[in-house]
């Protein structure tokens, strides 16, 4: 009982976190003509409730796709229909075709974030609960100081209920497909995966190790008996997800190809603002963009995402066991974000989901990485305003998750998994890493306060008007590189000791 007392608690302090973020500024406050993401999400409602389904995806006199066209999976369109209702109930204005372009009210602001923390109570909060209390180890109070620390995480609180989105949505459905495989559901999991991937077409970072951890599992259990039957159940639950999902596109299939084109647009090219990842960094010195053919650079983009992910996919299905489930994820959605095409910066919290998934695993190193990952974000958090709740969440995140989960005091070697290291290593003079991890995580936090202080107390040189982003996104590129080879190395390394190893369904 004490337990759920504590994790009561938890739920109301990230409840009132989520809620003192939405009372700030957001994407395209007062800026026509396009506004931003949040004129996105109630142009959604507008176009799901006014327009028959067939026009959803089109362009047409009624629907300008160049004015916030719908670019998501249908499972996005039918949530913007569902808060359309609402909205029409409430005030009609809101969705008032054409004429409710660029609405904006106190009143509007209030009922739009309230759809998102009510989408984050029936979805998301729910999922990370049983999933620090089912699936991880220790103590209740250790599951209750994950629990914490995991609903702090500033970079989805501050993109969901700053910048104005519904990430957690998507990854509120991904994160049941993984509590449901960490249960042993495994038809339940796959049926999850299918409506966060029907969400959000981004899921997409995710898919590979869900699938290899499925069919990893089939093969074990023999695909000429008991793996057969589950292989059947599991395909027979996609095919139904995705058919119930995409129904009113299917009889028609120039519908379904026009869902397709807009939720893959190719034509916006490699990468569009300052991302931190290998394109955008390497564009510094040599212009991809300008050297190589559209196509060119979709092949290469494509060849460089699949020879990232492809080691750690391998690893677990040959041992689908659930940490290494937990491992590929973070390998799978950073190789995507480091490597595929049109990334966008809000991207890195598809890798920060199945970081905390690790929370109670890899205390400081994640830590570190939500962190780099909430700094990757400051120039999109700077336009939208939102200084003061980036300082303040990032702050508190960074003090309350290091004390709770005693970050660095489990700190070996043993327990940051560096063992593997030495062996790689074996040309160099034996290192304390530990210590050395330590040092570079404080420098580190050092690096990313001062790049904050100075990108909004200094003005750049006039020659050089991108200076502050461009710094951000390669101090980022190198933190995300670095915590991508380090999982990887980590992913491959035997478990070093049997409390490490999670069972395997």
């Amino acid at each position: 009982m004490q337990t759920w007392s504590l994790v009561a608690l938890c739920v109301l302090l990230g409840v009132v976190a989520r809620w003192g973020v939405s009372l700030n500024s957001y994407s395209g406050a007062g800026k026509p003509p396009m506004f931003g993401d949040y004129e996105a999400q109630r142009h959604w409602q507008e176009v799901t409730y006014n327009l028959p389904v067939q026009e959803w995806y089109f362009n047409t006199t009624n629907n300008d796709l160049y004015y916030w066209g719908l670019d998501y999976p249908p499972l996005t369109a039918y949530h913007s229909l569902i808060c359309a209702y609402i909205a029409k109930i409430i005030n009609p204005e809101w969705v008032e075709l054409h004429k409710s372009r660029g609405y904006e009210s106190p009143a509007h602001k209030l009922f739009m974030r309230a759809t998102v923390l009510v989408a984050d109570l029936l979805i998301y909060i729910p999922a990370v609960v049983l999933y620090c209390l089912y699936l991880t180890d220790g103590s209740p109070k250790k599951k209750v100081s994950t629990l914490l620390a995991f609903l702090l995480y500033p970079g989805l609180i501050l993109i969901d209920y700053g910048h104005f989105q519904y990430n957690a949505v998507s990854l509120g459905f991904a994160l049941w497909g993984v509590l449901a495989l960490g249960l042993g559901w495994d038809a339940f999991g796959s049926m999850a995966f299918c409506l966060a991937l029907s969400y959000k077409q981004m899921e997409l970072y995710h898919a590979l190790p869900f699938f290899c951890y499925l069919l990893g599992k089939c093969v074990k259990l023999g695909l000429t008996g008991k793996g057969f039957f589950l292989l059947a159940r599991i395909g027979l639950t996609v095919l139904v997800t995705f058919a119930l999902c995409w129904l009113p596109f299917l009889p028609d299939p120039s519908q379904a190809l026009q869902v397709v084109r807009r939720i893959f647009p190719v034509a916006r090219g490699l990468f569009e603002d300052k991302v931190a990842n290998t394109w955008c960094s390497l564009n510094i010195l040599i212009k991809i963009r300008s050297i190589l053919s559209s196509d060119t650079q979709i092949y290469l983009s494509a060849a460089c995402t699949l020879l990232a992910v492809l080691p750690s996919c391998l690893r677990l299905l040959t041992k689908p066991n659930f940490l290494q489930f937990k491992l590929a994820l973070v390998n799978s959605s950073l190789a995507f974000f480091l490597f595929s095409y049109q990334v966008h910066e809000k991207s890195i919290l598809l890798a920060a989901l199945p970081a905390c998934l690790l929370l109670n695993d890899l205390p400081l190193m994640v830590i570190w990485f939500l962190q780099a990952s909430t700094f990757s974000m400051l120039p999109l958090l700077l336009k939208d305003g939102l200084l003061v709740p980036y300082i303040v969440t990032s702050l508190a995140f960074l003090f309350l998750s290091i004390y709770l989960l005693s970050a660095l005091e489990r700190c070996t070697e043993e327990q940051l998994r560096l063992r593997a290291y030495h062996k790689l290593m074996f040309f160099l003079p034996k290192l304390d890493l530990a210590c050395t991890v330590r040092w570079k995580f404080y420098i580190s936090m050092a690096v990313l306060a001062t790049l904050s202080v100075v990108s909004v107390a200094m003005v750049p040189p006039p020659h050089l008007p991108d200076l502050f982003p461009v710094l951000v996104s390669t101090v980022s590129f190198c933190h995300f590189l670095g915590t991508f080879v380090y999982f990887n190395v980590v992913q491959f390394s035997e478990p070093t000791s049997k409390k490490s190893q999670k069972k395997t369904n």
